[in-house]
């Protein structure tokens, strides 16, 4: 099976779930190499695995694994001719006793498992390797029982530490000695017997000196009195290690001569491991066993994609049964891809021996090879367009397709010009059907619907929507094709009625406006003046760009200069060099009298233009005086 394919339905990400199910390491490599079956005897043997294994989960029964978990690594090292420890040894007769044991349970399961009955019935028992394991390692050590030699030794050692022990007690205990000790105890260091005396008298004690503390206070000493017994000691305890190893050796020497049997026990025992990490991958996801057949028929019954949140909607599919070929039509992000995943994976997973979240009354077909052709095919590498991309992967699929295959494109011609898209299309689409492939396509173009709807072995259908909420319903009806809602949607996110109106009168007669429109210099130079050269109203607060001092707007004419007020002065500046900060209408309240912001600068403007003797200022001045006359 094409790993691509694999991967792009998420398959590697169930063979994942299933390996975190497995007990032994072994078993977790082997689910990894498995791949889909395409042959339907064996798809039903694994299928029917899986369902005697899901009966023993749900009855709460516990199938009996032990030392399953290493037994490839610690087979592994009796092959390379070395010598167990004593943990790795009774680790390994768990394993042998899994073996007797499993055989019992099944032979009491027989009639609710009669397939796991069958293979558990060739488990050979090795009771007589586990007994001798058992028997001379306890406690996870060599036990004294294991031989009379090293029972002997062990013997000698406790007497001798006992000897050692008394002479070392009568040393701290006497007087004579009680300046010299820094602890009363007896400490053991590499392998001798000592006792701790202060640094000061180090040579005062005969004996020899083990050890130093880091703090230099305090030497630990081995008294002559017990340094020959210390070396006794050491001899014993080599002689212990020979003995041990010795035993060690000779056990697993057993192993090795019944390497053979031992393997095929292994793998029969991983495979019931897989078995039933298969089964309680499939109760996890309340899986079901479904029918299944070699005659290219698929029929899913409420079925659910196993990585979907919960609540998806179920899933009803048909292919095969009175049409090959399926185009599915609807708006975007209205689930038509999601159907094709889970149509891909649910065969898949069934194709793998594992029970699948549909309803009684499903079928699937078993394939020999599956296709896929959906996602973004963009390669940097290749430097391929998306749709240069897809081509590729088609080709590829036309060139391995044959009868007994399912394909599944998504978005078929896209990417494209959509008539040569759509007749590029439909031409893949007839290829695959003539070398009998059963093809199950996405698309949003009206040619390919049409192709859909008139040949004899194709089906249209249609990805429920709701209009209201734009979000899909992942409701799948066959023999109908849904439309890309563009239209709708534009409408319910307030886009124009006219534009609208004018779009579907395209759709409908493609009678499109092409003359060209003469546009008015003045009216473009009009409008980019416009919109280059912003006016300001009196008294609105602006800032000085260049110098950063904040002022009011004098007069503005729409010249290229403007009247500002600054720092009590009136002034003329350049209108790049203003930035509007605050409009007047935001500054003040209503009704307020905004002419009188500027009332005594102009006072004192027209006083000091009189004192220079400004002509114009005499004149403004004259002028007062004789309306004053006038209306006096």
């Amino acid at each position: 099976m094409n790993k691509e394919t694999l991967n792009k339905l998420q398959f590697n990400n169930v063979q994942e779930e299933v390996q975190a199910k497995a007990i032994g390491n072994y078993s977790k490599i082997r689910i990894g190499e498995l791949s889909p079956q395409t042959n339907l005897a064996t798809v039903k043997v694994w299928q029917q695995e899986t369902q005697e294994a899901r009966l023993i989960l749900d009855s709460n029964q516990h199938v009996p694994f032990m030392g399953l978990s290493r037994i490839d690594s610690l087979m592994a090292q009796v092959q390379k001719g070395m010598v167990l420890a004593p943990d790795d040894l009774i680790e390994y007769a768990d394993f042998l006793r899994s073996s007797r044991m499993i055989d019992k349970f099944f032979g009491k399961n027989q009639y609710q498992t009669p397939l796991l009955y069958q293979y558990s019935k060739s488990l050979p028992s090795l009771l007589e390797i586990e007994e001798e394991i058992y028997q001379k390692i306890q406690h996870q050590k060599v036990s004294d029982v294991a031989s009379s030699n090293l029972r002997k030794v062990r013997k000698q050692i406790r007497e001798n530490e006992k000897e050692i022990q008394d002479k070392l007690t009568r040393f701290l205990k006497n007087s004579s000695n009680k300046e010299m000790i820094q602890d009363g105890i007896i400490v053991q260091k590499d392998g001798h017997y000592t006792v701790p005396i202060k640094i000061s008298y180090k040579n005062k004690v005969a004996g020899n000196i083990i050890e130093q503390s880091n703090k230099g206070t305090t030497v630990f000493v081995e008294p002559a009195a017990v340094a020959k017994l210390n070396e006794q000691l050491i001899m014993l305890k080599a002689e212990e290690v020979a003995q041990e190893y010795q035993i060690l050796a000779e056990l697993t020497g057993y192993l090795a001569e019944k390497e053979t049997i031992i393997e095929f026990i292994m793998e029969t025992i991983t495979a019931f491991d897989i078995i039933f990490a298969r089964a309680k991958y499939s109760r996890e996801i309340n899986g079901i066993t479904p029918k299944v057949n070699k005659n290219e028929v698929i029929h899913i019954k409420k079925g659910i994609h196993p990585f979907l949140p919960k609540g998806a909607v179920p899933l009803d599919f048909t292919l095969g049964e009175g049409h090959r070929g399926l185009v599915i039509t609807g708006a975007n992000a209205g689930g038509k891809t999601v159907v094709l995943k889970t149509v891909g994976l649910l065969t898949l997973m069934t194709m793998f021996g594992i029970q699948i979240p549909v309803q009684e009354g499903t079928d699937i077909a078993v394939f020999d090879e599956v296709f896929v052709d959906i996602g973004d095919q963009q390669s940097m590498e290749n430097a391929l367009s998306t749709f240069s991309g897809h081509m590729d992967s088609i080709a590829s699929i036309l060139n391995k397709v044959k009868r007994h295959s399912l394909v599944l494109l998504d978005e078929i011609g896209s990417g494209t010009e959509p008539n040569e898209g759509a007749a590029l299309a439909i031409a893949i689409m007839e290829a695959l059907y003539a070398k009998g492939a059963l093809v199950v396509t996405t698309t949003h173009y009206g040619e390919i619907k049409r192709f859909a709807e008139e040949h004899e072995d194709f089906i249209p259908a249609a990805m429920e929507f709701d209009r209201e909420s734009l979000t899909p319903k992942f409701i799948l009806h066959l023999g109908e094709s849904g439309d890309s809602q563009a239209l709708w949607i534009a409408k319910k996110v307030n886009m124009a009625s006219n534009l609208i109106k004018q779009a579907q009168k395209y759709i409908d007669t493609k009678d499109y406006q092409t003359q060209k429109k003469e546009f008015s210099k003045n009216e473009i130079k009009s409008e980019m003046i416009k919109e280059k050269i912003p006016t300001f109203g009196k008294r609105d607060r602006i800032l000085l760009t260049e110098s950063q001092r904040k002022g009011l707007i004098y007069e503005d004419s729409g010249s290229d200069n403007v009247v500002v007020y600054i720092d009590r002065d009136v002034v003329e500046v350049p209108r790049q060099r203003i930035q509007l900060l605050t409009m007047a209408e935001e500054l003040y309240p209503e009704g307020y009298d905004l002419d009188s912001l500027f009332t005594d600068f102009l006072t004192r403007k027209v006083r000091k233009d009189l004192d220079r003797g400004s002509k114009k200022a005499q004149k403004i001045l004259d002028k007062e005086m004789k309306k004053r006359r006038e209306n006096s």
